[in-house]
């Protein structure tokens, strides 16, 4: 679930941003009005829990919760400002590898199919 900050008669759940609606009929979308008046809960969640994959799916890196948590994110910040918001790259070239160094970079490729922890 995420709170987006416009009104509830802003978010047409048969017109999802496409982050969201290629999910297709696989998830349920709830809306409704957030705490205090401050924006409206978007949550969505998978039909068929049975298909969220186990353990080794998601080593694999095909984990569809984590591909539905990504694609909220994505469809709150089309749905507020209208674009995806992106992170500046990386530098590229040559780097020393450090035990530090080679734990960030391999924690980033999965940061994004994770969220925040």
């Amino acid at each position: 679930m995420v709170t987006v900050l416009r009104e509830q008669s802003d978010i047409d759940t048969a017109r999802l941003p496409a982050p969201l609606a290629d999910f297709g009929g696989r998830i349920e979308v709830r809306v409704r009005p957030a705490a205090d008046g401050k924006g409206t809960e978007l949550a969505v969640r998978l039909r068929d829990r049975r298909s969220s994959g186990g353990v080794l799916s998601r080593l694999g890196g095909r984990d569809p919760q984590a591909e539905l948590r990504s694609a909220l994110r994505r469809a709150k910040q089309l749905i507020e400002v209208g674009e995806v918001l992106a992170v500046d790259p990386a530098p590229h070239g040559k780097r020393t590898a450090t035990p530090g160094g080679m734990l960030l970079e391999a924690w980033t490729k999965v940061a994004p199919k994770a969220g925040v922890r």
